[in-house]
Protein backbone atom coordinates (compact mmCIF):
# COMPACT_ATOMS: atom_id res chain seq x y z
CA UNK A 1 0.00 0.00 0.00
CA UNK A 2 1.28 3.44 -0.94
CA UNK A 3 1.22 6.05 1.82
CA UNK A 4 -0.52 9.41 1.53
CA UNK A 5 2.78 11.38 1.29
CA UNK A 6 3.17 10.13 -2.28
CA UNK A 7 1.53 11.73 -5.32
CA UNK A 8 2.06 8.97 -7.89
CA UNK A 9 0.34 10.52 -10.89
CA UNK A 10 1.78 13.99 -10.29
CA UNK A 11 5.25 12.49 -9.86
CA UNK A 12 4.89 10.37 -13.02
CA UNK A 13 3.78 13.34 -15.10
CA UNK A 14 6.66 15.45 -13.82
CA UNK A 15 9.05 12.59 -14.53
CA UNK A 16 7.90 12.23 -18.13
CA UNK A 17 7.54 15.93 -18.79
CA UNK A 18 11.01 16.90 -17.58
CA UNK A 19 13.20 14.05 -18.85
CA UNK A 20 13.22 15.26 -22.45
CA UNK A 21 11.33 12.48 -24.25
CA UNK A 22 10.82 12.43 -27.99
CA UNK A 23 7.32 13.90 -28.16
CA UNK A 24 6.01 12.42 -31.39
CA UNK A 25 2.44 12.64 -30.11
CA UNK A 26 -0.15 15.28 -29.21
CA UNK A 27 -0.37 18.03 -28.06
CA UNK A 28 1.04 19.88 -31.03
CA UNK A 29 2.94 22.45 -28.99
CA UNK A 30 5.43 19.62 -28.18
CA UNK A 31 6.18 20.66 -24.64
CA UNK A 32 6.08 24.35 -25.46
CA UNK A 33 8.32 24.73 -28.49
CA UNK A 34 5.32 25.18 -30.77
CA UNK A 35 3.30 27.33 -28.36
CA UNK A 36 2.60 31.02 -28.76
CA UNK A 37 5.27 33.09 -26.97
CA UNK A 38 2.61 34.87 -24.93
CA UNK A 39 1.26 31.55 -23.70
CA UNK A 40 4.76 30.33 -22.85
CA UNK A 41 5.39 33.50 -20.87
CA UNK A 42 1.99 33.44 -19.19
CA UNK A 43 1.90 29.88 -17.89
CA UNK A 44 5.59 29.03 -18.04
CA UNK A 45 7.63 26.40 -19.79
CA UNK A 46 7.14 23.88 -17.00
CA UNK A 47 3.36 23.79 -17.35
CA UNK A 48 3.78 23.09 -21.07
CA UNK A 49 6.31 20.32 -20.36
CA UNK A 50 3.70 18.64 -18.13
CA UNK A 51 0.85 18.94 -20.63
CA UNK A 52 0.91 15.36 -21.89
CA UNK A 53 -1.74 13.11 -23.45
CA UNK A 54 -3.50 10.06 -22.14
CA UNK A 55 -1.94 6.62 -22.68
CA UNK A 56 1.66 7.36 -21.78
CA UNK A 57 3.55 4.30 -20.58
CA UNK A 58 4.39 4.53 -16.91
CA UNK A 59 1.79 7.25 -16.28
CA UNK A 60 -1.64 5.83 -17.03
CA UNK A 61 -0.82 2.63 -18.90
CA UNK A 62 1.51 -0.22 -18.00
CA UNK A 63 1.49 -2.78 -15.19
CA UNK A 64 -1.41 -2.30 -12.81
CA UNK A 65 -1.68 -0.39 -10.59
CA UNK A 66 -0.50 2.45 -12.78
CA UNK A 67 0.37 5.79 -11.18
CA UNK A 68 -3.04 7.06 -12.27
CA UNK A 69 -4.85 4.12 -10.69
CA UNK A 70 -2.84 4.62 -7.50
CA UNK A 71 -3.72 8.32 -7.42
CA UNK A 72 -7.47 7.61 -7.54
CA UNK A 73 -7.07 4.87 -4.92
CA UNK A 74 -5.25 7.23 -2.58
CA UNK A 75 -7.97 9.84 -3.09
CA UNK A 76 -10.63 7.29 -2.17
CA UNK A 77 -8.66 6.37 0.95
CA UNK A 78 -8.17 10.01 1.97
CA UNK A 79 -11.86 10.85 1.60
CA UNK A 80 -13.21 7.60 3.06
CA UNK A 81 -14.70 6.34 -0.20
CA UNK A 82 -14.84 2.87 -1.68
CA UNK A 83 -13.93 4.26 -5.09
CA UNK A 84 -13.07 7.70 -6.48
CA UNK A 85 -12.90 9.09 -10.00
CA UNK A 86 -10.94 12.20 -11.00
CA UNK A 87 -13.06 14.61 -13.08
CA UNK A 88 -11.73 17.21 -15.52
CA UNK A 89 -15.06 18.89 -16.24
CA UNK A 90 -15.86 19.82 -12.68
CA UNK A 91 -18.72 18.63 -10.51
CA UNK A 92 -20.85 19.09 -13.63
CA UNK A 93 -19.31 15.92 -15.06
CA UNK A 94 -20.12 14.07 -11.85
CA UNK A 95 -23.77 15.11 -11.97
CA UNK A 96 -24.03 14.04 -15.61
CA UNK A 97 -22.53 10.62 -14.84
CA UNK A 98 -24.75 10.08 -11.81
CA UNK A 99 -27.88 10.89 -13.80
CA UNK A 100 -26.86 8.49 -16.56
CA UNK A 101 -26.20 5.73 -14.01
CA UNK A 102 -29.14 6.30 -11.65
CA UNK A 103 -31.82 7.95 -13.79
CA UNK A 104 -32.04 6.27 -17.20
CA UNK A 105 -34.86 7.01 -19.63
CA UNK A 106 -38.19 7.32 -17.82
CA UNK A 107 -36.76 6.64 -14.36
CA UNK A 108 -37.92 8.93 -11.56
CA UNK A 109 -35.72 10.49 -8.91
CA UNK A 110 -36.27 12.93 -6.06
CA UNK A 111 -34.01 15.99 -6.21
CA UNK A 112 -33.56 19.13 -4.15
CA UNK A 113 -35.16 21.98 -6.12
CA UNK A 114 -32.16 24.29 -5.72
CA UNK A 115 -29.71 21.73 -7.09
CA UNK A 116 -27.07 22.95 -9.50
CA UNK A 117 -28.15 23.37 -13.11
CA UNK A 118 -25.82 20.52 -14.14
CA UNK A 119 -28.10 18.02 -12.42
CA UNK A 120 -30.96 19.01 -14.71
CA UNK A 121 -28.59 18.94 -17.67
CA UNK A 122 -27.74 15.40 -16.62
CA UNK A 123 -31.43 14.48 -16.72
CA UNK A 124 -31.66 15.95 -20.20
CA UNK A 125 -28.88 13.56 -21.20
CA UNK A 126 -30.29 10.53 -19.39
CA UNK A 127 -34.03 11.02 -19.84
CA UNK A 128 -34.73 10.74 -16.11
CA UNK A 129 -37.72 12.50 -14.59
CA UNK A 130 -37.37 14.59 -11.41
CA UNK A 131 -39.77 15.05 -8.55
CA UNK A 132 -38.59 18.00 -6.51
CA UNK A 133 -38.28 18.54 -2.79
CA UNK A 134 -38.10 22.25 -1.87
CA UNK A 135 -35.30 23.50 0.37
CA UNK A 136 -35.91 25.62 3.41
CA UNK A 137 -35.95 29.27 2.38
CA UNK A 138 -34.86 32.41 4.23
CA UNK A 139 -37.12 35.11 2.82
CA UNK A 140 -35.36 37.84 4.80
CA UNK A 141 -32.08 37.35 2.92
CA UNK A 142 -33.41 35.68 -0.22
CA UNK A 143 -31.29 32.63 0.58
CA UNK A 144 -32.10 28.94 0.08
CA UNK A 145 -30.78 26.51 2.70
CA UNK A 146 -30.77 22.71 2.82
CA UNK A 147 -33.53 20.12 2.73
CA UNK A 148 -34.99 18.89 6.00
CA UNK A 149 -35.16 15.10 6.43
CA UNK A 150 -38.92 15.32 6.97
CA UNK A 151 -39.34 17.12 3.65
CA UNK A 152 -37.26 14.48 1.87
CA UNK A 153 -39.29 11.74 3.54
CA UNK A 154 -42.54 13.30 2.33
CA UNK A 155 -41.20 13.69 -1.22
CA UNK A 156 -40.08 10.06 -1.32
CA UNK A 157 -43.46 8.93 -0.01
CA UNK A 158 -45.12 10.86 -2.83
CA UNK A 159 -42.72 9.29 -5.34
CA UNK A 160 -42.67 5.59 -4.39
CA UNK A 161 -41.04 4.61 -7.70
CA UNK A 162 -38.07 6.94 -7.19
CA UNK A 163 -34.74 5.25 -7.85
CA UNK A 164 -32.50 7.73 -6.03
CA UNK A 165 -32.51 10.95 -4.02
CA UNK A 166 -30.19 13.94 -4.60
CA UNK A 167 -29.52 16.72 -2.08
CA UNK A 168 -27.06 19.64 -1.76
CA UNK A 169 -24.83 20.26 1.28
CA UNK A 170 -23.27 22.70 1.89
CA UNK A 171 -24.89 25.53 -0.01
CA UNK A 172 -23.05 28.35 -1.75
CA UNK A 173 -23.34 30.28 1.52
CA UNK A 174 -21.74 27.51 3.59
CA UNK A 175 -24.90 26.18 5.22
CA UNK A 176 -24.83 22.41 5.74
CA UNK A 177 -27.97 20.29 5.84
CA UNK A 178 -28.80 17.49 8.25
CA UNK A 179 -27.19 14.98 5.92
CA UNK A 180 -27.24 12.08 8.36
CA UNK A 181 -31.00 12.36 8.79
CA UNK A 182 -31.50 12.55 5.02
CA UNK A 183 -29.39 9.41 4.58
CA UNK A 184 -31.57 7.54 7.09
CA UNK A 185 -34.74 8.68 5.31
CA UNK A 186 -33.46 7.70 1.86
CA UNK A 187 -32.23 4.30 3.00
CA UNK A 188 -35.51 3.62 4.80
CA UNK A 189 -37.22 4.26 1.46
CA UNK A 190 -34.82 1.83 -0.22
CA UNK A 191 -32.98 4.38 -2.38
CA UNK A 192 -29.39 5.70 -2.41
CA UNK A 193 -28.69 9.24 -1.32
CA UNK A 194 -26.39 11.34 -3.51
CA UNK A 195 -24.90 14.47 -1.94
CA UNK A 196 -23.64 17.38 -4.01
CA UNK A 197 -20.84 18.40 -1.65
CA UNK A 198 -19.18 20.50 -4.32
CA UNK A 199 -18.47 23.29 -1.83
CA UNK A 200 -17.18 20.90 0.85
CA UNK A 201 -14.16 19.10 -0.60
CA UNK A 202 -12.33 20.04 2.61
CA UNK A 203 -14.94 18.50 4.91
CA UNK A 204 -13.52 15.70 7.02
CA UNK A 205 -10.08 17.27 7.35
CA UNK A 206 -10.74 19.44 10.43
CA UNK A 207 -13.02 18.92 13.41
CA UNK A 208 -14.36 22.49 13.25
CA UNK A 209 -15.96 21.77 9.86
CA UNK A 210 -19.19 19.89 9.19
CA UNK A 211 -18.77 16.14 8.80
CA UNK A 212 -18.14 14.72 5.35
CA UNK A 213 -21.22 13.16 3.75
CA UNK A 214 -19.12 10.06 3.05
CA UNK A 215 -18.34 9.66 6.75
CA UNK A 216 -22.06 9.92 7.50
CA UNK A 217 -22.89 7.11 5.05
CA UNK A 218 -23.86 8.83 1.80
CA UNK A 219 -23.92 6.52 -1.21
CA UNK A 220 -22.27 8.90 -3.67
CA UNK A 221 -20.70 12.32 -3.18
CA UNK A 222 -19.36 14.98 -5.55
CA UNK A 223 -16.58 17.27 -4.34
CA UNK A 224 -15.31 20.25 -6.38
CA UNK A 225 -11.71 20.06 -5.24
CA UNK A 226 -10.85 23.25 -7.11
CA UNK A 227 -13.27 25.37 -5.07
CA UNK A 228 -11.47 25.21 -1.72
CA UNK A 229 -9.34 22.05 -1.91
CA UNK A 230 -6.47 23.60 -3.88
CA UNK A 231 -6.59 21.93 -7.30
CA UNK A 232 -6.84 23.72 -10.64
CA UNK A 233 -10.10 25.20 -11.92
CA UNK A 234 -12.41 22.63 -13.53
CA UNK A 235 -11.06 19.66 -11.53
CA UNK A 236 -13.26 17.67 -9.15
CA UNK A 237 -13.83 14.20 -7.72
CA UNK A 238 -16.71 11.75 -7.68
CA UNK A 239 -16.83 9.29 -4.78
CA UNK A 240 -18.83 6.14 -4.09
CA UNK A 241 -19.31 5.45 -0.40
CA UNK A 242 -18.49 2.30 1.51
CA UNK A 243 -21.43 -0.16 1.39
CA UNK A 244 -22.99 2.08 -1.25
CA UNK A 245 -26.34 1.35 -2.86
CA UNK A 246 -24.90 2.79 -6.10
CA UNK A 247 -23.62 0.26 -8.64
CA UNK A 248 -19.98 1.32 -9.03
CA UNK A 249 -19.60 -0.57 -12.31
CA UNK A 250 -22.61 1.18 -13.85
CA UNK A 251 -21.30 4.52 -12.62
CA UNK A 252 -17.85 3.78 -14.08
CA UNK A 253 -19.45 3.22 -17.49
CA UNK A 254 -21.27 6.53 -17.20
CA UNK A 255 -18.09 8.36 -16.16
CA UNK A 256 -16.34 7.03 -19.24
CA UNK A 257 -19.19 8.24 -21.42
CA UNK A 258 -18.92 11.86 -20.24
CA UNK A 259 -15.12 11.93 -19.98
CA UNK A 260 -12.93 13.45 -22.68
CA UNK A 261 -10.56 11.09 -24.43
CA UNK A 262 -8.02 13.92 -24.04
CA UNK A 263 -8.22 14.76 -20.33
CA UNK A 264 -5.86 17.46 -19.10
CA UNK A 265 -2.87 15.97 -17.33
CA UNK A 266 -2.47 19.30 -15.54
CA UNK A 267 -5.95 19.07 -14.03
CA UNK A 268 -5.50 15.42 -13.07
CA UNK A 269 -2.09 16.06 -11.54
CA UNK A 270 -3.49 18.98 -9.57
CA UNK A 271 -6.10 16.66 -8.05
CA UNK A 272 -3.38 14.24 -6.98
CA UNK A 273 -1.40 17.07 -5.40
CA UNK A 274 -4.45 18.60 -3.72
CA UNK A 275 -5.35 15.23 -2.20
CA UNK A 276 -1.85 14.88 -0.78
CA UNK A 277 -1.96 18.42 0.60
CA UNK A 278 -5.29 17.83 2.34
CA UNK A 279 -4.29 14.42 3.67
CA UNK A 280 -0.92 15.52 5.04
CA UNK A 281 -1.36 19.16 5.99
CA UNK A 282 -5.06 19.91 5.64
CA UNK A 283 -5.77 19.94 9.38
CA UNK A 284 -2.96 22.39 10.18
CA UNK A 285 -3.63 24.59 7.14
CA UNK A 286 -7.31 24.76 8.03
CA UNK A 287 -6.47 25.46 11.68
CA UNK A 288 -4.31 28.44 10.71
CA UNK A 289 -6.85 29.65 8.17
CA UNK A 290 -9.72 29.46 10.64
CA UNK A 291 -7.73 31.56 13.10
CA UNK A 292 -7.22 34.18 10.38
CA UNK A 293 -10.94 34.09 9.56
CA UNK A 294 -11.82 34.66 13.22
CA UNK A 295 -9.65 37.79 13.27
CA UNK A 296 -11.35 39.04 10.10
CA UNK A 297 -14.81 38.39 11.55
CA UNK A 298 -13.95 40.34 14.70
CA UNK A 299 -13.06 43.33 12.55
CA UNK A 300 -16.12 42.98 10.34
CA UNK A 301 -18.40 42.83 13.38
CA UNK A 302 -17.37 46.41 14.26
CA UNK A 303 -18.43 47.92 10.93
CA UNK A 304 -21.76 49.79 11.12
CA UNK A 305 -24.30 48.48 8.63
CA UNK A 306 -22.59 45.08 8.26
CA UNK A 307 -23.94 41.86 9.80
CA UNK A 308 -22.28 38.45 9.61
CA UNK A 309 -24.17 35.45 8.31
CA UNK A 310 -22.46 32.54 10.02
CA UNK A 311 -22.80 29.90 12.75
CA UNK A 312 -25.65 31.79 14.39
CA UNK A 313 -27.82 30.38 11.60
CA UNK A 314 -27.21 26.80 12.76
CA UNK A 315 -30.46 25.41 14.11
CA UNK A 316 -32.66 27.26 11.66
CA UNK A 317 -34.70 25.11 9.27
CA UNK A 318 -32.38 23.52 6.72
CA UNK A 319 -29.19 24.50 8.58
CA UNK A 320 -27.52 21.82 10.70
CA UNK A 321 -23.97 23.11 10.35
CA UNK A 322 -21.87 25.92 8.93
CA UNK A 323 -18.64 26.05 6.95
CA UNK A 324 -16.55 29.01 8.18
CA UNK A 325 -14.48 29.01 4.97
CA UNK A 326 -17.10 31.36 3.56
CA UNK A 327 -17.31 34.90 4.99
CA UNK A 328 -20.87 35.99 4.28
CA UNK A 329 -21.91 39.55 5.09
CA UNK A 330 -25.36 41.09 5.09
CA UNK A 331 -25.06 44.64 3.72
CA UNK A 332 -28.73 45.69 3.75
CA UNK A 333 -28.28 48.22 6.56
CA UNK A 334 -25.70 50.14 4.52
CA UNK A 335 -28.49 51.32 2.27
CA UNK A 336 -26.59 49.83 -0.67
CA UNK A 337 -27.03 46.57 -2.51
CA UNK A 338 -24.44 43.83 -2.49
CA UNK A 339 -23.85 44.58 -6.17
CA UNK A 340 -23.01 48.21 -5.38
CA UNK A 341 -20.67 47.32 -2.51
CA UNK A 342 -18.93 44.68 -4.65
CA UNK A 343 -18.47 47.15 -7.49
CA UNK A 344 -17.00 49.74 -5.13
CA UNK A 345 -14.61 47.16 -3.67
CA UNK A 346 -13.45 46.20 -7.13
CA UNK A 347 -12.99 49.77 -8.32
CA UNK A 348 -11.17 51.04 -5.23
CA UNK A 349 -9.19 48.04 -3.99
CA UNK A 350 -9.31 45.43 -6.76
CA UNK A 351 -10.93 43.05 -4.24
CA UNK A 352 -13.29 40.60 -5.95
CA UNK A 353 -15.89 38.67 -3.91
CA UNK A 354 -17.07 35.24 -4.95
CA UNK A 355 -20.72 36.29 -5.01
CA UNK A 356 -22.80 39.42 -4.71
CA UNK A 357 -26.57 39.43 -4.28
CA UNK A 358 -29.01 42.18 -3.53
CA UNK A 359 -28.54 41.65 0.21
CA UNK A 360 -25.23 39.85 0.72
CA UNK A 361 -21.62 39.38 -0.28
CA UNK A 362 -19.80 36.05 -0.12
CA UNK A 363 -16.01 36.02 0.25
CA UNK A 364 -14.45 32.61 -0.36
CA UNK A 365 -11.44 31.74 1.77
CA UNK A 366 -8.84 29.26 0.52
CA UNK A 367 -6.43 26.92 2.28
CA UNK A 368 -3.59 28.83 3.84
CA UNK A 369 -5.20 32.25 3.43
CA UNK A 370 -3.07 34.72 5.36
CA UNK A 371 -4.30 36.69 8.35
CA UNK A 372 -3.04 39.99 6.97
CA UNK A 373 -4.87 39.40 3.69
CA UNK A 374 -8.19 38.87 5.44
CA UNK A 375 -7.67 41.81 7.79
CA UNK A 376 -6.93 43.98 4.79
CA UNK A 377 -10.21 42.82 3.24
CA UNK A 378 -12.06 43.83 6.40
CA UNK A 379 -10.36 47.23 6.33
CA UNK A 380 -11.18 47.72 2.66
CA UNK A 381 -14.82 46.88 3.30
CA UNK A 382 -14.93 49.28 6.24
CA UNK A 383 -13.63 52.11 4.06
CA UNK A 384 -16.12 51.35 1.30
CA UNK A 385 -19.03 51.34 3.74
CA UNK A 386 -17.89 54.68 5.19
CA UNK A 387 -17.74 56.12 1.71
CA UNK A 388 -20.94 54.88 0.07
CA UNK A 389 -23.35 53.98 2.91
CA UNK A 390 -26.60 55.89 2.89
CA UNK A 391 -29.76 56.02 4.92
CA UNK A 392 -32.41 53.38 4.59
CA UNK A 393 -32.38 49.60 4.27
CA UNK A 394 -32.17 47.53 1.12
CA UNK A 395 -34.62 44.66 0.79
CA UNK A 396 -33.47 41.28 -0.51
CA UNK A 397 -34.84 40.02 -3.81
CA UNK A 398 -37.08 37.26 -2.54
CA UNK A 399 -37.76 34.24 -4.65
CA UNK A 400 -41.50 33.51 -4.80
CA UNK A 401 -42.22 30.26 -2.92
CA UNK A 402 -44.22 29.04 -5.90
CA UNK A 403 -41.03 28.98 -8.01
CA UNK A 404 -39.66 26.25 -5.75
CA UNK A 405 -42.71 24.16 -6.61
CA UNK A 406 -43.13 24.91 -10.31
CA UNK A 407 -45.14 22.29 -12.16
CA UNK A 408 -42.88 19.86 -14.07
CA UNK A 409 -45.24 19.47 -17.02
CA UNK A 410 -42.98 17.30 -19.21
CA UNK A 411 -39.60 15.57 -18.61
CA UNK A 412 -36.57 17.89 -18.99
CA UNK A 413 -35.24 15.88 -21.92
CA UNK A 414 -38.52 16.15 -23.83
CA UNK A 415 -38.65 19.90 -23.31
CA UNK A 416 -35.00 20.58 -24.09
CA UNK A 417 -34.93 18.47 -27.25
CA UNK A 418 -38.47 19.28 -28.37
CA UNK A 419 -39.51 21.79 -31.01
CA UNK A 420 -39.19 25.26 -29.50
CA UNK A 421 -40.34 28.72 -30.40
CA UNK A 422 -39.16 32.07 -29.09
CA UNK A 423 -41.78 34.28 -27.48
CA UNK A 424 -41.83 37.38 -25.32
CA UNK A 425 -41.64 36.56 -21.62
CA UNK A 426 -45.11 37.98 -20.96
CA UNK A 427 -46.52 35.66 -23.60
CA UNK A 428 -44.58 32.74 -22.09
CA UNK A 429 -46.62 32.61 -18.88
CA UNK A 430 -48.42 29.27 -18.80
CA UNK A 431 -46.16 27.79 -21.49
CA UNK A 432 -43.52 25.08 -20.95
CA UNK A 433 -39.91 26.26 -20.74
CA UNK A 434 -37.21 24.75 -22.95
CA UNK A 435 -34.47 26.52 -20.99
CA UNK A 436 -32.78 26.28 -17.62
CA UNK A 437 -32.34 29.84 -16.35
CA UNK A 438 -30.49 30.73 -13.18
CA UNK A 439 -29.01 33.77 -11.53
CA UNK A 440 -25.26 33.14 -11.67
CA UNK A 441 -23.45 32.57 -9.50
CA UNK A 442 -24.52 30.37 -7.75
CA UNK A 443 -26.22 28.72 -10.72
CA UNK A 444 -29.41 27.57 -9.03
CA UNK A 445 -32.16 27.52 -11.66
CA UNK A 446 -35.30 29.57 -11.14
CA UNK A 447 -36.72 27.94 -14.26
CA UNK A 448 -36.08 24.48 -15.67
CA UNK A 449 -36.76 22.81 -19.01
CA UNK A 450 -40.08 21.06 -18.70
CA UNK A 451 -41.49 23.43 -16.08
CA UNK A 452 -44.55 25.54 -16.70
CA UNK A 453 -43.64 29.22 -16.60
CA UNK A 454 -45.44 31.23 -13.94
CA UNK A 455 -45.94 34.96 -13.70
CA UNK A 456 -44.16 34.94 -10.35
CA UNK A 457 -41.05 33.35 -11.85
CA UNK A 458 -41.02 35.85 -14.72
CA UNK A 459 -41.25 38.75 -12.26
CA UNK A 460 -38.44 37.28 -10.12
CA UNK A 461 -36.07 36.82 -13.07
CA UNK A 462 -36.83 40.33 -14.31
CA UNK A 463 -36.00 41.71 -10.87
CA UNK A 464 -32.69 39.82 -10.88
CA UNK A 465 -31.75 41.31 -14.27
CA UNK A 466 -32.73 44.79 -13.16
CA UNK A 467 -30.61 44.47 -10.03
CA UNK A 468 -27.49 43.66 -12.03
CA UNK A 469 -27.44 39.87 -11.72
CA UNK A 470 -26.33 37.71 -14.65
CA UNK A 471 -28.67 35.04 -15.98
CA UNK A 472 -26.95 31.76 -16.75
CA UNK A 473 -28.50 29.52 -19.40
CA UNK A 474 -30.87 32.13 -20.76
CA UNK A 475 -30.87 32.46 -24.55
CA UNK A 476 -31.65 36.15 -24.03
CA UNK A 477 -29.47 37.66 -21.31
CA UNK A 478 -31.90 40.59 -20.95
CA UNK A 479 -34.75 38.11 -20.37
CA UNK A 480 -37.08 39.75 -22.84
CA UNK A 481 -37.67 36.55 -24.83
CA UNK A 482 -37.55 32.88 -23.94
CA UNK A 483 -37.72 29.51 -25.68
CA UNK A 484 -40.92 27.57 -25.00
CA UNK A 485 -42.16 24.20 -26.21
CA UNK A 486 -44.37 24.27 -29.28
CA UNK A 487 -47.76 22.87 -28.36
CA UNK A 488 -48.47 19.56 -30.07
Amino acid sequence: MREQPSAPYLDAVIGYGTRGPGRFHVPGHKGGQGADPGLRFGIGERALWLDIPQDIWGVDIGPSPTPYEEAERLAAEAHGAARTWFLTNGATQGNHALCLALAPLGTRIVAQRNSHASLIDGLVLSGGVPAFVPPEYDAELGMAHGVEPASLEAALAETPDARAAFIVSPTYYGMAAEVGGCIEVAHAAGVPLVVDQAWGAHFGFHEALPASALALGADAVITSTHKIGGSLTQSAMLHVGVDSRVDANALARAVRLVRSTSPSSLLLASLDGARRQLALHGEQLLHETLQAIDACREKLATIPGIALVDSQFVGRPGVAGYDPMRIVVDVRETGRTGYEVADALRRSYDAIPELATQATLVFLVGLGERRETLLRLAGDLEEIVKRIATSGTVSAIVRPPASLRNEMAVPPREAFLGVAEVVGVDDAVGRISCEAIAGYPPGIPALLPGERISGETVAYLRELVASGARLHGASDARFERVNVLVAS
